[in-house]
């Protein structure tokens, strides 16, 4: 067993080409589980990340801040307190509101993500 406590002092900027803007992330439970790994986001004054997808399921709970859940045919908004499930393959994207922060916890199982170019999931 293991116990870990986020904190805003262990973010850090995340340069990953599927984030638009500014995003602060720190993992929580990384590679190290077998079967699940949990992520925290927080998206920096209207940032966001590129159109994606994911080959498992994700789980988003908004934990500060207002933002959009949103796929290719429909935007969501969301606040502190709410879940999101994306089911696997989705094509989706999530941020904060412009000219907000917002922060989620993100679970997924192990899998991989894709950016979505030109209507196709990229190599």
């Amino acid at each position: 067993m293991r116990i870990e406590r986020p904190s805003p002092d262990k973010r850090q900027r995340n340069t990953d080409e599927v984030f638009v803007g500014a995003v602060d992330s720190q993992p929580i439970i990384g590679d190290e589980a077998r079967d699940l790994r949990l992520i925290e986001h927080t998206f920096r004054d209207g940032a966001r990340n590129k159109l994606h997808t994911h080959t498992t399921d994700q789980i988003l709970i908004v934990t500060a801040g207002e933002g959009i859940v949103a796929t290719e045919h429909e935007e969501r908004a969301v606040r502190a307190g709410d879940v999101a499930y994306i089911p696997a393959g989705e094509r989706h994207w999530h941020g904060a509101k412009p000219g907000m922060d917002m922060t989620h916890l993100a679970i997924l199982g192990a899998g991989k993500t894709f950016i979505v170019a030109d209507d196709r999931p990229a190599d």
